[in-house]
């Protein structure tokens, strides 16, 4: 994570809804970009607009999730049969999913908690956050257990049975990173790793925009659950309010672990997306 990072997509939107991006995941194999906001004004019922885009970051269609969470993370699973399934957050309580859960995407339908099947792998946990690794076919779910943050990660194929009972890892969020001052904005699963990213909006008291921001990435070893490695980041820093949202791997036509930023006035976002050449 070393090297500087380049811009791929630069001011795109405006997505369906006035609001930021929260986060992004790629569909490989049909070339599409799914992006994931939550609607103005349905933080806490956990409302969100999923986006369907081409790679050119030009809207294709949308659809609306009622009561499904914040959209901190979310993941694409392309599937044998050619069916692509989107995953996210779902049953939200005080805005945020207690369970996740796949679906397909259909241009302007309205999705309930009641339309789709709820999972909840993790007994009493909160806040859970799902990304898909189609290299490894494994699933990554972030949740909170009494309040604290952790990663279980699951063979995709066995997830997908219902079966919890055998997870591949299960790790703490290793310590704020940089501090607990700067807010999770995101994370994606990758092999052996996950990919993290914190920081907040430019305002002129605390992250100001002279100073280039306080967006960092991280890389987590998901086996030993220690950090591998901290960067901060000031891609993208001339744009306007600059908020970091979302991180997501695009596997071809080489690894790269993008980073979303958010930009412009309030009611009317744009969105950006960097990335970085992956080596590990």
């Amino acid at each position: 994570m070393d090297t500087p990072a380049l811009r791929w997509l630069w001011k795109k939107g405006p997505l369906k809804e006035p609001t930021v991006l929260q986060s992004f995941a790629f569909d490989e194999v049909n070339h599409h970009l799914y992006v994931l906001q939550v609607r103005r004004g349905g933080g806490e019922a956990g409302n969100l607009c999923l986006n369907k885009l081409d790679l050119q970051g030009k809207r294709l269609g949308h659809m609306y999730l009622q009561g499904f969470g914040h959209g901190v993370s979310m993941g694409v699973q392309n599937a044998a049969d050619g069916t692509v399934w989107i995953w996210t957050e779902t049953a939200a309580v005080g805005g945020y999913g207690r369970g996740v859960t796949r679906f397909r995407f259909s241009h302007g339908a309205v999705r309930t908690t009641e339309d789709v099947k709820v999972r909840k792998p993790i007994t009493g946990s909160t806040n859970n956050q799902p990304s898909i690794c189609m290299a490894s076919r494994r699933i990554a779910v972030r949740h909170r257990v009494g309040g604290k943050p952790r990663y279980r990660v699951w063979d995709l194929d066995a997830f997908v049975a219902r079966d919890y009972s055998k997870p591949l890892v299960d790790i703490a969020q290793p310590a704020h990173h940089p501090d607990a001052t700067i807010p999770f904005q995101g994370y994606a699963l990758h092999g052996d790793h996950i990919y993290q990213l914190a920081g907040t909006a430019y305002d002129d008291t605390d992250n100001p925009p002279a100073e280039h921001g306080n967006a960092y990435l991280s890389c987590v070893d998901i086996h030993t659950g220690k950090l591998v490695q901290r960067q901060r980041t000031e891609a993208g820093h001339s744009l306007e309010y600059r908020e970091p949202e979302g991180v997501a791997i695009r596997r071809t036509p080489e690894p790269r672990l993008c980073m979303g930023l958010a930009s412009g006035a309030a009611g009317d976002r744009r969105f950006s997306i960097y990335y970085k050449p992956l080596t590990q």
